[in-house]
């Protein structure tokens, strides 16, 4: 079975982070930002593709490659914004699975985060004591329950159609819906997840493949690619099109909580609770993945393996520090994804560099039009948060 790494990968498409961000867009402006669900996406396959590629080809991370070519303080200011942007995805996901216990069983935020934190320990022991494919296996039963905890309520809730499409035109309302669609960005496009990816499929398939092995590989990771990104694609358009549907001019939809209480009122309890234990799942799995990224990004730049169990302890204080002192935590999990967005091109600028570095690649380079989609996504994404900080500095 040659599936797997790309559905682990996918994991971090469909965070928390997604909720907060899907949700408050369609809430506050319909099916405005559609378009940015659908390009985010189509930027996700070709860069998580690479990423695997370049894992598959070089038989090295996408981190283990920048720490040999970069020196010392480059590289270790390196570690630090990446470490950075991994804080800020585990924030989110801690957060996301707080709120779902807090919706499902009235559990405290902080009681809720710590027992989020200590759940994903057992799951990163089944990595730990199992192996990669044991962890595949669980990371992608919860994949399924994510699915059907934020697709189910499309059934009962009515689209409109026209409206929908014309989603799909890029065009932003003022400040705040750069903001959103930034957001929304961040939480498609995750930096952590495209430095993994490499990690995952060269673990998964191991090294030393001859050039049939590597393109047998090769053609088996755009299958899994592209199957997992459709799956988490959907996943994120299904949130955004139930919120601009059935929760727009609600108050107080702009939060997951109120967002969820709207869900119970419209839809019914039952869409409600499925929609709260896929929050939950989302939490869980997301959280284990950002940890695991988080551990081969250090050991790929610093040269420093953490134990997992131990990481996940450090990078869990932030989190519940953020639920004792009250922050508003939608809010919280909103800004976490912006911080995302502006990591973006620090972990895609390399890697198309990477990969369409002949030295690197040898002859599976990244052929011309892949390079280009690949510089012009960079391109774009760093667009959006120039644009973004205009805005914020002129408040046009």
């Amino acid at each position: 079975m040659l599936l797997g790494p790309a559905f682990v990968a996918a994991i971090a498409y469909v965070d928390p982070g997604n909720v907060a961000a899907n949700l408050t867009a369609g809430a506050r402006y319909g099916y405005l930002l559609l378009w940015v669900l659908v390009l985010a996406n189509a930027i996700a396959v070709l860069v998580q593709y690479q990423s695997a590629k370049v894992g598959l080809v070089t038989g090295k991370s996408l981190s283990e490659i920048l720490g040999e070519r970069l020196p010392t303080a480059p590289r270790r200011l390196y570690w630090v914004q990446a470490e950075l942007v991994a804080a800020a995805t585990d924030v989110a996901e801690v957060l996301g699975g707080a709120i779902a216990l807090y919706l499902l069983f009235g559990i405290p935020l902080p009681l809720g985060g710590l027992i989020v934190g200590i759940a994903s320990m057992v799951l990163l022991s089944v990595q730990s004591r199992r192996g990669q494919h044991a962890f595949e296996i669980v990371i992608v039963t919860l994949l399924a329950v994510i699915v059907v905890g934020f697709m189910s309520g499309l059934l009962f809730s009515g689209i409109d159609p026209g409206e929908a499409v014309l989603g799909i035109v890029p065009r932003f309302e003022g400040v705040d819906s750069v903001l959103l669609a930034t957001s929304m960005l961040g939480a498609t496009v995750m930096p952590h997840v495209i430095y993994l990816h490499s990690a995952l499929a060269r673990d998964r398939h191991g090294v030393g493949h001859d050039a049939a092995g590597i393109r047998r590989l090769l053609r088996a990771t755009r299958w899994d690619v592209g199957a997992a990104l459709v799956v988490a694609g959907a996943v994120n358009i299904s949130m955004l099109l139930l919120a601009a549907s059935s929760l727009r001019g609600l108050d107080g939809t702009d939060t997951i909580e109120g967002a969820h209480a709207a869900v119970v009122a419209t839809l019914g309890p039952a869409v409600g609770v499925i929609f709260a234990v896929g929050l939950l799942a989302s939490g869980l799995a997301s959280t284990s993945v950002g940890t695991y990224a988080g551990s081969s990004i250090m050991g790929g730049l610093l040269k420093v393996r953490v134990p997992l169990l131990l990481r996940r302890v450090i990078t869990l204080v932030p989190a519940l520090v953020i639920l004792t002192i009250g922050f508003d935590p939608t809010q919280a999990l909103v800004l976490s994804q912006v911080v995302l967005s502006f990591g973006i091109p620090f972990a895609l600028v390399p890697l198309v560099w990477i990969a369409s570095s002949r030295k690197h690649l040898g002859e599976f380079v990244n052929a011309p039009w892949l390079r280009w989609a690949g510089w012009a996504s960079a391109v774009v994404i760093s667009a959006l948060n120039v644009l973004l900080i205009v805005l914020v500095v002129t408040g046009g």
